[in-house]
């Protein structure tokens, strides 16, 4: 899946002040591609990466995701969209903790109205070393394997783009090097395309292309 960002612009006013979190950002990225974006915290990285995912609206500019632009969707339209294209990974693993490993994993797909391609679930979960804890939740498992849910939450619905915000932030120096090869064999293995917001420059060395942003300008 392609993303073009064309003269994205997003401000808020804080006061009498205008702070410009995103100014300007133009960006294209090839289907399969695995990019990194670099910032100090402040920089709008997150910011960049929540509008491309259309977790949040521009103040002005485009957002073309494989030729769909988010701002002519509608909420209905855009929520969808999201569910359907769109993986998520967050610093928080936000999983939920009376659910099971599978049931946490297949959860977007349910909250889609799609059926579970158990199949396609049980080579995912493979692929993570997710397939002797899918009965157990996520009180039972360590930092680094429900980062790893949280992966394979984010791939449920197969979508072929994947953004991801500080995914091993979380996480020590050996379960981060864990997820970010995992990340890598996902990339291998499925051809997803990859955003991935970090501060860390041993993780973001992972991706083929590096951007840097500082002052919602992207470098």
């Amino acid at each position: 899946m392609s993303v073009k960002v064309i003269d994205l612009k997003k401000e808020f006013k804080v006061g009498d002040n205008t702070i410009k979190a995103v100014n300007g950002v133009n960006l294209d990225v090839n289907d399969g591609a695995f990019v990194a974006i670099m910032g100090a915290s402040g920089s709008g990285k997150t910011t960049l990466l929540h509008l491309i995912g259309g977790l949040d609206k521009a103040t002005s500019g485009k957002v073309i995701v494989n030729e769909s632009d988010l701002s002519q969707m509608n909420d209905t339209s855009l929520s969808r969209f999201r569910c359907c294209e769109i993986g998520f990974v967050f610093q928080k693993f936000n999983l939920i903790n009376e659910m099971t490993v599978k049931e946490n994993i297949v959860t977007p797909v349910l909250i889609s109205k799609r059926k579970v391609n158990e199949e396609y679930v049980k080579g995912l979960t493979e692929v993570l070393g997710l397939s002797d804890r899918l009965d157990h939740t996520p009180l039972q498992l360590s930092g680094g394997q429900q980062q790893r849910v949280a992966i394979a939450r984010a791939l449920a619905n197969d979508p072929a783009l994947i953004l991801c915000d500080e995914p091993t932030g979380n996480l020590d120096r050996k379960n981060s090097e864990e997820v970010i090869q995992l990340l890598d064999k996902i990339h291998d293995k499925y051809g997803k395309t990859i955003i991935m917001v970090t501060h860390d420059l041993n993780i973001a060395e992972h991706a083929e292309v590096i951007y840097r942003m500082e002052d919602g300008k992207l470098q």
